[in-house]
């Protein structure tokens, strides 16, 4: 998938905004102020770090070389997934959709509710 591809797709989700708070290098992907995804470059290849499912983290590593424990972030709950054509792209969509519904569901109750209510709840958990 191509970085600008991944950057489309995580601002169409319902509410999504892009900040840089790390500097000009790493976008970070916000919902209600809390990150459900970044894009930048690791190791010289373009990638994003996705919230995961614990024990879905570790399978997709398992699956996917492009996948890795997610870096600067706590590898249990984040991985790293390289845009560098090793992962469909339908698989990212998903990983991404699942980032965002994992913030989504943390979130405060009213806020949940609130998004819940005017987006529905498919379109919020993909």
């Amino acid at each position: 998938m191509l970085r600008a591809a991944m950057r489309d797709y995580l601002l169409s989700r319902p509410e999504a905004i892009e900040d840089f708070p790390f500097g000009p290098d790493v976008a970070v992907f916000k919902i209600k102020g809390r990150m459900f995804a970044t894009l930048s470059r690791y190791k010289g290849v373009n990638a994003s770090n996705l919230k995961c499912d614990p024990d879905e983290a570790q399978a997709l590593r398992d699956i996917f070389s492009g996948v890795l424990p997610g870096y600067h972030m706590n590898k249990k709950h984040w991985n790293t997934v390289l845009l560098d054509g090793t992962v469909p792209d339908y698989e990212i969509e998903r990983m991404a959709d699942r980032s965002y519904g994992l913030v989504v569901k943390g979130l405060r109750k009213i806020e949940r509710q609130s998004l819940e209510l005017a987006y529905g709840v498919d379109t919020l958990y993909r």
